[in-house]
């Protein structure tokens, strides 16, 4: 047990929040390095983006496992021992995705198990650091959450930097497995911070709460299930986007990253001043004002496609979605204090477990549907009567002459190109010939030129069309947090209810 007692020495809250913010940075680095090598992928194994969301998907949804399986467990097993189980599963999921490099012909698996690997680290950062920062700062929770989690868009903005200089220093023939290393960086970091300090006991613990009052006050307070419902919604507004922004803007020909390292970097500096904004108008009237703003930020996404344009919607949305998560914490923990760290869990786990298994996949089955019908049907065809007879024969062209044999086959049969094969020959064939060498390359890599003309247009209507498909989302949080407003409004205003020590 790694709780404090009058026996052990007494918790530095100052390094034990640093620590925190460090291994935070670790869950953002794999959240961004991942994003990052998501259109990658695609052309590196020849992977549809459908495919491609599956790992994504994973990379978040097995934080949702960590956490409802593990949540539950930080006052018994203690925060320390949750945070070095973090500490493994980051190297671990590092080194397994990465071991795909030697599994080119099958790269799904160690992919999604890597990715897995590292939502579960994640979760487990989560389900530690929540309660943690909750322990040290009882009087100050929402505003100390938002402080705390200034650091997950504040290391995507540092992650996601790195990845962009990777690529242009152009040292590498493959850049995906050398951005994913980014994550070990700030996971020694706080391995060495956290690693044998003694850390306090939770609220639960002090306060004398068993674990079924626990589980009690969780699940049968009616705000907690409208929080839920709400969670899901706001994690699918701001997560969702945030996987597939730089994999649909790159699709266009314009540096996505760029644009998630601006929605970022404007998060983590409204973050660090979210007490002024908190206070002004309280934790549900920052809610319902994000939901607005988020609504219209997705709404200039799916529109726009000038870089200034693109780079002001990006704007409007950073400002709508950057108070969602601490914010909705923060609430619970101050307004349904008793639920504890299975509470606090608890919304981790239905934001992430939303996120990777619906929203993530079902944007990028949006982008495969809606790109596919801006396919020229007739050119595709061509290009790939042309790849038949051009590549047959080459070295290291037969995924390409295959992949173009099994749509042209449904062409001919049916008079129409097959979804998701279709785009996924034109990959093949951009990968294939993009990297051909020798006296015979140029009309291999003239034919990859093509191809991806063709695609990139497509998959960039497609994404913003992705865009689009969560805006429902953002009028029912209207809605919700509205009600919760006026709720407060009408009671005297935002009330916090504080545990008193057993």
């Amino acid at each position: 047990m790694n709780l404090s007692s009058p026996a052990s020495p007494a918790p530095d809250a100052a390094r034990l929040f640093r620590g925190s913010c460090v291994a935070l940075i670790s869950t953002s680095v794999a959240f961004v390095t991942v994003s990052a090598i998501m259109f990658e992928l695609t052309r590196e194994f020849g992977l549809s983006v459908g495919t491609v969301g599956w790992i994504g998907g994973a990379a978040i949804w097995g934080f949702a496992l960590s956490q409802v399986v593990f949540a539950p467990l930080a006052d018994k097993w203690g925060m320390r021992t949750l945070l070095r189980m973090a500490f493994v599963g980051h190297i671990l999921g590092t080194l397994v995705m990465i071991s795909a490099v030697w599994f080119a012909g099958a790269p799904t698996l160690p992919l999604f198990v890597g990715a897995l690997f590292l939502a579960m680290a994640n979760g487990l950062v989560e389900a530690a650091c929540n309660p943690l920062v909750a322990a040290l700062y009882p009087d100050d929770k929402t505003v100390r959450l938002n402080r705390f989690h200034v650091w997950f868009p504040g290391g995507i903005v540092l992650g996601g930097l790195a990845a962009y200089g990777i690529d242009q220093l152009g040292a590498f023939d493959q850049t995906w497995h050398v951005k994913l290393a980014l994550i070990l960086v700030p996971t020694f970091v706080y391995g060495h911070l956290l690693w044998r300090e003694p850390f306090p006991a939770t609220e639960g613990v002090r306060s004398g709460i068993s674990m079924g009052e626990m589980f009690k006050a969780t699940f049968t307070s009616p705000l907690m299930w409208v929080l839920l419902v709400a969670m899901a919604m706001t994690a699918s507004v701001e997560l969702g986007p945030g996987r597939w922004i730089p994999a649909f803007l790159e699709a266009g020909g314009m540096e996505g990253i760029l644009v998630l390292v601006w929605i970022n970097g404007l998060m983590a500096v409204l973050r660090s001043t979210a007490g002024t904004f908190v206070r002004r108008l309280s934790p549900t009237g920052v809610l319902l004002a994000s939901a607005a703003l988020s609504g219209l930020g997705l709404l200039a996404l799916s529109r726009f496609t000038d870089t200034f344009a693109v780079f002001f919607a990006a704007t409007v949305f950073a400002f709508g979605v950057c108070y969602f998560w601490p914010t909705m914490l923060g609430v619970v923990s101050e307004r349904v204090p008793r639920s504890g760290a299975l509470g606090l869990g608890l919304m981790g786990t239905v934001g992430m477990a939303v996120v990777g298994l619906v929203t993530t996949p079902q944007m990028g089955r949006v982008s495969d549907q809606v790109g596919h019908d801006e396919l020229p049907v007739v050119e595709t065809a061509s290009l790939l009567g042309e790849v038949e007879t051009v590549f047959a024969g080459r070295a290291n062209a037969d995924p390409a002459v295959a992949a173009a044999d099994g749509v042209l086959d449904e062409y001919r049969s049916s008079g129409e190109l097959p979804p998701v094969e279709t785009a996924q020959a034109l990959r093949v064939v951009i990968n294939v010939g993009g990297t051909a060498t020798g006296d015979d390359a140029g009309s291999l890599v003239e034919l990859s030129d093509r191809a991806g003309a063709l695609l990139g247009p497509a998959e960039a209507v497609g994404g913003r069309a992705a865009f689009l498909f969560l805006l429902p989302l953002c009028g029912a949080l209207v809605l919700i947090f509205g009600g919760l407003y006026l709720r407060d409004r009408a009671a005297g205003g935002y009330r916090r209810e504080k545990l008193e020590a057993a």
